[in-house]
């Protein structure tokens, strides 16, 4: 028989997420705890994402206050302005044995991103519930792209174990959107044009997906999920990190994932696996529904092989795999790729 309990303190949920920190998302990497914002608080924990933006985490074991996303709004202004330096104090306060560029490359295997570091953020308000104030503040944020989320747990227990229930109160995926397309220096509106990551080579082929009419994403819902974003009709910019873009498509179909996922051939469809032979695209996780690969059909518009990749100082690059950034570096990205992919409308036969 399960009954619903409360946690004894905030220290030992803190204990539950440092120790399992898939609690809150095992798509993060905890690298700080009970940090000192010299503001007169104490932040309880801070995360880092897979494009090196920052998460800020604030616990309340109960019903948590309107002061309570005040005081997380109040930490993050501390957060903002972190430099590189101050995080890799916070990790080896965290971690004394370890190196923060060494550990995030051996959790995320991608390397650090030094100049894309804390250039945003996203705030977490862990609880056991929310207040109705409290809801309509966090929509309210959220709707103005500053990108906080609530993560409401329930405790029962059955004997001396206790189980976790939690809800999130927004699709993180749309927080995690929102952190991607915020970064500093100012916004302006959104120019249309979407930006794909297209990354590790071990997983997926850039030759496969230019001969089959795709772009894919897997490995946890923070790399798939943003796949999401995408409508038929949609542009996409595709840059492979660390090489610089190599092509632009339109989307022409639904997102699938890899078990469903049919391309055309020669022969007539076939199941993606068994054409795209070139790359991996985690098959060891074909029926797990979170870390599977996914695809999203493109028409190409024009590509180029890898070592023709456009790639010059200052253009955009976020480890996202697919945002719709409002920086104006995205704006001035896409006007000179334009000019290096001229049929980039399709007007051009």
């Amino acid at each position: 028989m399960l009954s619903e309990t409360t946690l004894i303190s905030e220290e030992l949920l803190e204990d539950m997420i440092v120790a399992s920190p898939a609690l809150l998302s095992d798509e993060w990497m905890l690298i700080g705890r009970q940090e000192n914002t010299g503001l007169g608080g104490i932040i309880d924990l801070l995360a880092i994402a897979p494009d090196s933006t920052l998460v800020l985490i604030e616990l309340k074991r109960d019903k948590t206050p309107r002061t309570v996303v005040a005081q997380a709004l109040d930490y993050a202004t501390w957060v903002e302005k972190l430099q590189p330096e101050d995080i890799d104090a916070i990790y080896s306060r965290f971690q004394p044995e370890r190196n923060l560029s060494e550990a995030f490359l051996q959790r995320f295997g991608l390397p650090l991103d030094e100049d894309n570091l804390n250039s945003s953020h996203q705030i977490v308000i862990v609880a056991g519930s929310l207040d109705s104030g409290s809801e309509r503040i966090v929509g309210y944020l959220n709707q103005r792209d500053i990108p906080i989320n609530v993560l409401c747990f329930q405790v029962f227990a059955s004997g001396a174990e206790q189980f976790i229930s939690r809800s999130w109160l927004l699709d993180p995926v749309q927080v995690q959107v929102n952190a991607a397309t915020k970064p500093e220096g100012g916004n302006e509106p959104w120019n249309g044009e979407f930006y794909c990551s297209f990354g590790d080579p071990d997983q997926r082929s850039w030759e496969d997906a230019v001969q089959f009419g795709f772009i894919s994403a897997g490995g946890g819902t923070w790399y798939s999920k943003t796949l999401q974003l995408l409508s038929v009709g949609d542009r996409v910019w595709v840059k492979v990190p660390g090489t610089g873009f190599v092509g632009v498509g339109k989307v022409v179909g639904a997102i699938e994932p890899a078990n469903s996922f049919h391309v055309q051939t020669g022969d007539g469809p076939k199941p993606i696996l068994d054409v795209a032979t070139r790359a991996n695209y985690h098959r060891a996780f074909l029926d797990d529904t979170e870390r599977c690969e996914y695809f999203a059909p493109i028409q190409w518009l024009e590509t180029k092989p890898l070592n023709q990749a456009v790639q010059e100082l200052g253009m955009f690059g976020n480890q996202n795999t697919i945002c719709k950034p409002t920086t104006p570096k995205w704006r001035t990205t896409v006007e000179r790729l334009k000019t290096k992919f001229p049929k980039w409308d399709g007007s051009h036969h």
